[in-house]
């Protein structure tokens, strides 16, 4: 019998994160891997093999030490609650994944391997930061070719290659984030025929309005940590801002809530904006 692996970034990790202290471990949650389009509950429903090696996939965290969010027990609460159709299976994804308490999902793809030498299983596992959708980790796992078609175990082989040096970054990364605080990108331009720009003199001091941007990220980003790539008169982008996990009252700090912070400072200065938030990045454009 012949044994296949693959290695990701994580192959030879040698982080050593903190694994005595609960408090920087994250919540996590896994779930399937689904194509764009695809319905997630048909996925799940017409493979029971792939139900159980994703159970597998959770099990291997569950076995660590890890607070686990069971993805199948939200998946069914949101769809009895909401009634959502089959066409609408991505956003009803998006929803587990943002109402779910975690921290950390691990998006599992399972590749069921068939044929007269063998079966087996692949899996590969990429971790994603739940506040902005940076990934943190990947790692890829084979079974090797067997005759069974026992395929829990099988899927509970692939997982466990790889999965301490898997669990070492995410743990690592994860109490980077405990520490400095999560990374977005933040861009601020100017909209066509907009009487802004980055030079314009604010107030009575006379201050441009990219410097003041730039004392407001001073004083608003985690620990004062942020990185500017580049300023012109109509566009200012910072490409690692830090902000916090909690915010001082111990609630849950996302992009969201620095984006309205950030729209608080417009709002103060008479600037009318528009924003939006995609995978950790902040676009506002001054109207």
């Amino acid at each position: 019998m012949a044994t296949t692996t693959a290695s990701a970034q994580v192959a030879n990790a040698t982080m050593t994160p903190p694994q005595a202290s609960p408090q920087y471990k994250p919540r996590m949650m896994v779930i399937p891997f689904t194509k764009q389009g695809e319905d997630i509950r048909t996925v799940l429903e017409d493979d029971v093999n792939k139900r159980i090696a994703l159970t597998k996939v959770k099990e291997a965290f569950d076995h660590r030490g890890y607070t686990m969010v069971d993805f199948f027990a939200r998946l069914k609460a949101l769809s009895t609650a909401s009634g959502l159709g089959t066409d609408q299976q991505q956003d009803h994804k998006t929803l587990i994944i943002q109402g779910s308490g975690a921290d950390i999902y691990v998006e599992a793809e399972i590749d069921i391997l068939q044929s007269a030498t063998g079966n087996a299983v692949k899996v590969i596992l990429t971790a994603y930061d739940i506040s902005t959708g940076n990934s943190l980790a990947n790692t890829i796992g084979e079974s090797g070719r067997f005759y069974t078609d026992d395929y829990g175990k099988l899927a509970a082989r692939a997982v466990e290659k790889g999965m301490d040096g898997f669990l070492n970054v995410i743990q690592s990364k994860f109490y980077d984030i405990v520490e400095n605080g999560r990374s977005i990108s933040v861009t601020i331009g100017v909209a066509d025929g907009s009487q802004w720009l980055m030079s314009t003199e604010l107030g009575a001091e006379g201050m441009i309005l990219s410097d003041r941007l730039e004392i407001w990220m001073e004083e608003n980003a985690y620990k004062g940590n942020y990185h500017i790539q580049g300023t012109t008169d109509r566009q200012m982008i910072f490409d690692d801002v830090r902000i916090p996990l909690k915010d001082e009252n111990g609630r849950t700090y996302n992009i969201n809530k620095f984006a309205l912070k950030l729209a608080k400072l417009f709002s103060q200065m008479g600037i009318r904006i528009e924003r939006s938030i995609s995978t950790g990045t902040l676009v506002v454009t001054l109207k």
